[in-house]
């Protein structure tokens, strides 16, 4: 009976002693780091890896990602310098650097995640507020995220955290603001296209009437050419014909019968009614034929 109960209490110690051992031993993985809190005060902080020990029953142990984390912020209407509505969405990445501040400020990630949102949209409200239109989304916009940034982390640091990087995903105009703004757009530029073509058609008429006008000094020189070569032509020929003439003027009459009859009785249909004995005739009829030079 002795021996039962020892083994009993043997038994029921080890149950203890392991209860114990498990109670009074924690991991911290790579990706975290640990609060060991004794009545809900923080008594140690563990941020490398490994085995650690903390007393059962009396301290527990709160785990703190050690990860950077990624925060999306919804999107948000701003006023510029110049009065213009801008659409805003930011994102922002940020570490737990300090988790004693961190565990003390915001407990856990969503209530740092609340309070740093806060601070950003504030911040990025105020900073763009002081900025023009063009200098948000063009000129300027890599200094304004540099300066959320800084005044961000610098208000972060209070939480227990460290901002790496504030970025703007997007900074438009509203919809019915970009609306407008494209129908303007494409207002100029149909009215560009339509002093683009004006200017063109201009053009073109100019080219026109020059070509047209070259065309006809062209013709006008052409045809002046043309006159005076047949005026030297018909020269020529008038100066063979009388120098023909001047030789044999017999002959030259017959030639110049011969080629009135081709002339006149060449055409489809002619008819004529003529004497015989008309002097159109008389080279036909042998009056008038040109003498031979013997009979000369």
């Amino acid at each position: 009976m002795n021996a039962q109960t020892f083994k009993v209490v043997g038994v029921v110690a080890l149950v203890v002693a392991l209860f114990v051992l498990l109670s009074a031993t924690f991991i911290v993985n790579q990706t975290e780091q640990a609060l060991v809190l004794r009545f809900g005060g923080v008594r140690s902080v563990a941020t490398k890896p490994g085995l650690y020990f903390k007393l059962p029953l009396i301290e527990n142990v709160v785990y703190i990602d050690n990860r950077v984390l990624d925060l999306d912020l919804p999107e948000q209407e701003v006023i510029a310098a110049d009065q213009k509505r801008l659409v805003v969405d930011a994102f922002a990445r940020y570490k737990v650097t300090d988790p004693v501040r961190f565990y003390q400020t915001v407990n856990n990630i969503a209530g740092a995640n609340l309070r740093l949102a806060n601070i950003i949209n504030s911040t990025a409200r105020s900073v763009l507020a002081e900025a023009t239109f063009t200098d948000i989304v063009r000129t300027n916009r890599s200094g304004l995220m540099n300066t959320i940034r800084q005044e961000v982390n610098r208000q972060a640091q209070g939480l227990g955290l460290t901002v790496i990087d504030v970025r703007l995903r997007r900074a438009d105009l509203p919809q019915q603001n970009s609306e407008a703004v494209f129908q303007r757009m494409q207002t100029e530029r149909q009215r560009e296209a339509a002093d683009i073509r004006a200017q063109g058609s201009q053009l073109a008429q100019g080219i026109r009437a020059r070509a047209d006008r070259d065309v006809t000094v062209i013709k006008a020189d052409a045809n002046q050419q043309a006159q005076q070569v047949r005026g030297q032509g018909d020269a020529q020929v008038n100066s063979i014909l009388a120098e023909a003439y001047n030789r044999d003027p017999e002959f030259f009459a017959f030639f110049r019968s011969l080629q009135a009859y081709g002339a006149s009785l060449s055409g489809n249909g002619t008819r004529w009614v003529l004497s015989p004995d008309s002097p159109f005739f008389r080279f036909l009829n042998g009056d008038g034929a040109p003498s031979t030079p013997a009979e000369r």
